[in-house]
């Protein structure tokens, strides 16, 4: 079942911290194809820690390198303010920390369904 069919996704307010302008803004127009509202998108890390710690969304969609800077201590963030997230990266999963490894982690480059599937199983709604 799509998206689409189902609309489990009709509505999430999502943060996007992306670093690649090009890649934030398919993110951006394939979220809202799907029926999500972008509640945010921040680029460097430290709006990116900002936004984490204080903006209202739903989910977050979490480049695991911002400009050769980890974005581990924003997932930190996230786990902290119990708000769920999908790491996005071009990295293997096996170089996620032990305790990060159990978050969705979406491969780059990705098509909508992988996108779609990523963040459902990170709201519970897979």
């Amino acid at each position: 079942m799509s998206i689409s069919d189902g609309n489990a996704l009709m509505g999430q307010r999502v943060l996007i911290i992306e670093d690649e302008s090009m890649v934030a803004m398919l993110i951006e127009d394939t979220l809202e194809e799907m029926g999500c509202v972008v509640a945010g998108l921040a680029p460097r890390f430290d709006e990116a820690l900002r936004k984490a710690g204080t903006l209202v969304f739903d989910v977050a969609l979490l480049d695991v390198n911002l400009n050769g800077r980890s974005s581990f201590p924003i997932a930190d963030v996230l786990i902290g303010r119990g708000l769920p997230f999908v790491f996005a990266t071009g990295y293997n999963a096996g170089s996620l920390p032990e305790y990060l490894r159990l978050m969705p982690v979406l491969q780059k480059p990705f098509h909508q369904q992988d996108l779609e599937r990523a963040l459902r199983t990170a709201l519970g709604v897979a």
